[in-house]
């Protein structure tokens, strides 16, 4: 019959296994010890944390009077010293994100265990029990991939920071760097865009709508959903005074629905421009991370006035295009359509159409050069060339008139007299000597303007015969300079081709 285990031989196997778990959990501190050391060495100094660059460039475009067309990439706004910002905020980050953030070593043991219990219960990790260390930790030097091995490395990360940095350092560099949506990072830059002014002088509100966006920019963002901000900001206020940052009356003299959000500057029918516009850069500067300033040449006014050509002149439910281009090349006003939003296809510089009458200047210009002057008689009559007659609009014929006349009342049957007389290939190739770049019909209809045409190119023949008949090159970008003053381009007048003699483009 075996004999049982004796009570001391049970004693010595937990004894054993004590022992074990002792000295595993021993060595486990010294490779814990060991790993935050080493991630303490390698850490940044607290100067080079301040840089923001590496979080993308910025780039804000300008009109030609400097106002803002539009801002890509990351906006960063002024940093702010520990003691710059509002106490508020700092409250209201702490409360929201990280309530004991003031006790913890960097990882928060209750956070962890909340982590791991929805980790088993959902079989997936969330961010929720991530500190506001850990957070700037993977914000700084981390993705956000939800590993475990992530997730460790966070932690050590986490503690290290701790151990290098002070408290108010970390919640320094927390609220200047982390993302709050609308392309804003830190608290300065969110309430610039949020709300008109500088996160020093946030209220408490204000500071309760950006304190909620940390959790969800896209969901919370004032810009894009202002109920749903304002809601958030009633949770962060309540969790305010919850945890005793400020009084229950505080958080209830707070009305969300009286906090004024900054509506965002319409950028409609210019970023046709600016999309057209800043491809440039690629072959005007060599490349840089810093922010740049783009001066343009886009004058505000007659963008407007380019806006409510088109709404007033393009029918019902149909695009219209517009390009004004000044005698030098640049670029006035650009709209590619009615409503950038709906359609970003630009009809200005991508669109081919048939020009119609306007095609007729290459006719008038072939005749000049041919030796006809603008007094030269021709006879408004009925004419056949290769089997086409074509028609005047008034359905009706002036008779003798000058080419001049001829040209202002845009006649179509002594514009085929002269393509007949010239060739409608001399037609062609003037349009051509002028930049029209696509393909160009020879049959006789040509000259009414069959052939399809961008409207961009046509805007520059015409400029052209403003520049006295000296080529001109379209133009966008004056000037770019960096956030510091240094200056990395700026537009030299090009010397043009002369594509028809002064007399011709006077004509």
């Amino acid at each position: 019959m075996a004999r049982s285990p004796t009570p001391s031989a049970g004693r010595g196997f937990f004894g054993k296994a004590i022992r074990w778990g002792l000295a595993l959990a021993a060595l486990g501190l010294i490779v814990l010890g060991i790993s935050v050391a080493v991630a303490m060495a390698s850490l940044p100094e607290y100067s080079q944390l301040q840089k923001r660059t590496d979080l993308g460039q910025r780039i804000r475009v300008r009109a030609a009077d400097g106002t803002i067309l539009v801002a890509l990439g990351p906006s960063f706004g002024r940093w702010l010293r520990y003691e710059e910002i509002p106490a508020t905020m700092r409250s209201a980050m702490i409360s929201v994100e990280d309530k004991r953030f003031r006790s913890h070593i960097g990882v928060d043991p209750i956070g962890v265990a909340r982590s791991f219990k929805v980790r088993l219960e959902q079989g997936r990790w969330r961010q929720g029990g991530s500190t506001i260390t850990q957070q700037l930790a993977r914000n700084i030097f981390l993705t956000n991939s939800r590993t475990f091995g992530r997730k460790i490395r966070e932690a050590i990360l986490a503690l290290a920071i701790e151990r290098k940095f002070s408290k108010n350092q970390i919640l320094e560099l927390y609220l200047n760097r982390v993302y709050f949506g609308g392309g804003a990072y830190g608290i300065d830059a969110a309430s610039n865009t949020f709300f008109g002014h500088g996160a020093d002088h946030l209220s408490l509100g204000e500071a309760a709508i950006i304190a909620g966006l940390v959790k969800a920019p896209s969901n919370y963002s004032p810009t894009a959903d202002v109920e749903a901000a304002r809601g958030r900001a009633g949770v962060v206020l309540k969790s305010m005074a919850d945890n005793g940052f400020i009084s229950r009356d505080a958080a209830a003299s707070v009305d969300a629905a009286t906090i004024r959000v900054q509506v965002p500057a319409k950028q409609n029918s210019v970023r046709y421009f600016t999309d057209w516009a800043l491809p440039q850069l690629d072959m005007l500067i060599d490349e840089t991370s810093d922010p740049i300033d783009v001066w343009t040449t886009l004058d505000p006014g007659m963008q407007a006035a380019a806006d409510r050509a088109i709404n007033a002149n393009a029918p019902r439910m149909a695009q219209g295009a517009l390009v004004s281009i000044d005698r030098d090349g640049a670029v006035r006003a650009m709209v590619g359509g009615r409503d950038y939003v709906t359609s970003i296809y630009n009809r200005a510089t991508q669109a081919q159409r048939q020009p119609g009458s306007s095609w007729k200047l290459f006719v008038y210009l072939a005749a000049l050069e041919s030796g006809m002057k603008p007094t030269d008689m021709l006879e408004d009559k009925p004419f056949t060339v290769d089997g086409w007659t074509p028609r005047n609009s008034t359905r009706t014929y002036a008779g003798p008139v000058s080419m001049r006349e001829a040209f202002s009342r845009s006649i179509n049957t002594i514009s085929a007299q002269i393509g007949a007389q010239v060739g409608f290939g001399t037609i062609a190739d003037m349009a051509r000597r002028f930049g029209i770049s696509s393909p160009i019909s020879t049959y006789p209809s040509m000259v009414l303007g069959s052939s399809e045409v961008r409207l961009l190119d046509m805007t520059k023949a015409f400029a052209s015969v403003s520049n006295g008949g000296v080529s001109i090159t379209p133009y966008a970008i004056r000037k770019v300079v960096t956030a510091d003053g240094r200056l990395l381009y700026t537009h030299q007048p090009e010397e043009g081709r002369v594509l028809v003699a002064p007399y011709v483009a006077a004509g």
